[in-house]
């Protein structure tokens, strides 16, 4: 297991948990508070480590950074299989879990969903510790006075990665419009991904999940797709596509790929198989940070996690500022492609990995902020 590294951004704190009723062991990387509380979601997986969450704290920190957002960088993880959990034990473990936690919130941390929690998880988190800015991305109809959630479930985070994604196809030169993409993950950031990019006339050939690739060249159709889903079906029971193994989404030659799933997906084993010509980062660290530079440096764009997916912490600063949906597509929208054409732009004209200029652009910020 790597161990984490301070350096002269942080990580400020690192929270270790060991509940014993209910029984689970919980983690609270804050990383940096020079631009304001730390923010970031609480992940539910069963081989969360401190040094992932760290990665994911501090993508956070220059993420919050480079949306101009008031938020340092933190993330939370609960090392349980939220799957082999029953709601009513899942509840208890996050009220406990709020309870632990009593003393960052609100002033050093705020919750927000990630995988394997929602917006059910965000109320039961705020409402245990009695304070309703301790958490965003609550359910719609969970208000205090005229403020109101922003569930994730409106799908912020995909349609940011859309809006990325047209932004990057736009900067290559060729029309989105017809242009073959592939979403590996199809939960809450893959699916409205494929679904605002299917609006904007783009082909979607490919999806996959936990039991496989479903693959079909002259696209597939999203809303039987979407049905299974809300049905608990696997998608490969979709019948109009070819079904392969997951990881062979990350083969297949299409003009663009989303990874939308979970961490180190692109790596080494499989990076030389790679064949698209954009990838849009939909999940955070898709792709260990030297394997991004070599897949770079053989003329791949890469739209970074950062920056293609943060329409998720956009919409958690609309919700915290007490604003509603229609301002929070409108700022999603602005505030994604503003950064994501300065970063491509710059790339292309300095000739660097993308992530190297939109970590300049983050870090000068923080660093700013740092010695006042």
């Amino acid at each position: 297991m790597k161990r984490i590294l301070a350096d002269q951004f942080g990580p400020a704190y690192v929270v270790e948990i060991n509940s014993l009723k209910p029984h689970f062991k919980g983690l609270l990387i804050i990383d940096n508070l020079a631009l304001g509380t730390g923010k970031g979601g609480i992940r539910m997986a069963s081989g969360l480590d401190a040094f992932e969450l760290f990665r994911l704290a501090r993508t956070m920190t220059w993420k919050n950074s480079l949306f101009d957002l008031p938020f340092g960088g933190a993330k939370a993880g609960i090392i349980i299989d939220p799957k082999k959990v029953s709601l009513k034990e899942k509840k208890e473990i996050i009220q406990a879990f709020a309870r632990s936690l009593a003393p960052f919130v609100p002033k050093y941390y705020i919750a927000g969903p990630d995988i394997g929690t929602s917006e059910q998880e965000m109320k039961c988190f705020a409402e245990t510790l009695g304070i309703w800015k301790g958490s965003t991305g609550k359910p719609a109809n969970f208000c205090k006075g005229k403020s109101c959630g922003l569930p994730h479930e409106f799908g912020s985070t995909g349609f940011g990665v859309a809006k990325a994604t047209e932004i990057a196809a736009d900067i290559l030169g060729f029309e989105i419009k017809g242009a073959s993409v592939a979403v590996a993950g199809f939960g809450n950031v893959g699916s409205f991904a494929a679904k605002h990019l299917a609006e904007a006339g783009a082909k979607i050939v490919a999806v996959s999940e936990r039991e496989g690739t479903i693959f079909n060249q002259n696209g597939l159709d999203l809303g039987p797709i979407a049905h299974l889903k809300e049905k608990g079906k696997p998608l490969t029971d979709y019948n109009r596509a070819k079904v392969l193994s997951r990881d062979k989404i990350y083969e297949l030659p299409v003009d663009i790929l989303i990874p939308a799933a979970v961490s180190d997906v692109i790596n080494q084993k499989n990076y030389n198989k790679v064949k698209a010509k954009i990838i849009v980062e939909g999940s955070n660290i898709p792709i260990p940070e030297k394997i991004e530079d070599r897949l770079w440096k053989k003329g791949i764009m890469i739209v970074p996690d950062f920056v293609a997916n943060g329409g998720g912490v956009i919409s958690s600063f609309i919700e915290w500022s007490g604003r509603g949906p229609n301002v929070m597509f409108k700022i999603v929208e602005e505030k994604i492609k503003k950064a994501t054409k300065q970063v491509l732009t710059e790339s292309l004209r300095k000739k660097r990995n993308p992530r190297q200029i939109a970590l300049v652009l983050a870090k000068n910020k923080v660093l700013k902020a740092m010695n006042k």
